[in-house]
């Protein structure tokens, strides 16, 4: 006796809800990145979708964005204000948002060492390894102190290991000495 089998049903995808997904998605990385006025744009075609329940988040999210927006930019007295807000973002996990922060601090103090060592560390804690060894080697030239401070900040424990690293920070207390010694006795 032979079974019938009767033929799967194909569940056709709504395109309008398909395009309200893509919207919402679109509206989400954008809030994420804090870019509030192109997420509201994405979030309010997805209203347009025959979902409720995405239609109801994405009107909480389109909320959220109109009170950023509202709110005031950021100001920032000092730099070191502006620097310390930088690392309250690394402190959180918002290594983007820091990056952008210590990018802008850096185009208008390129040579302020508190901020190369801000970006050092984040630098090794994204695993950014060169380009971290290279700028805390910057902040070293500008102000040596900082070699004492990078020493035993955790933020650096991604490079303990590395022999550049700790060449860095502990630097041959002879390998300055000698070149002035050997011009003295050139004379």
């Amino acid at each position: 006796m032979a079974l019938k089998v009767a033929p799967k049903k194909r569940v056709v995808e709504d395109p309008r809800h398909t395009q309200a997904v893509q919207n919402y998605e679109s509206g989400l990385r954008a809030l994420q990145e804090h870019k509030f006025e192109k997420a509201k744009g994405h979030l309010q075609k997805a209203l347009s979708g025959p979902d409720k329940a995405l239609v109801d988040r994405a009107k909480l999210h389109i909320l959220t964005c109109d009170k950023q927006m509202k709110e005031p930019a950021l100001q920032f007295k000092t730099a070191e204000e502006h620097y310390d807000y930088a690392v309250s973002l690394i402190n959180v996990g918002d290594y983007v948002t820091a990056r952008e922060h210590l990018d802008k601090l850096l185009k208008q103090n390129p040579k302020a060492e508190f901020v190369l060592y801000g970006l050092a560390a984040l630098n090794c804690l994204t695993g950014h390894v060169e380009e971290s060894l290279k700028t805390l080697e910057e902040a070293i030239q500008a102000k040596p102190v900082l070699r004492f401070q990078a020493r035993n900040d955790t933020d650096f424990q991604n490079l303990a290991e590395d022999p550049r690293f700790t060449e860095l920070l502990y630097p041959d207390p002879g390998a300055e000495a000698e070149p002035q010694e050997e011009e003295a006795t050139a004379y």
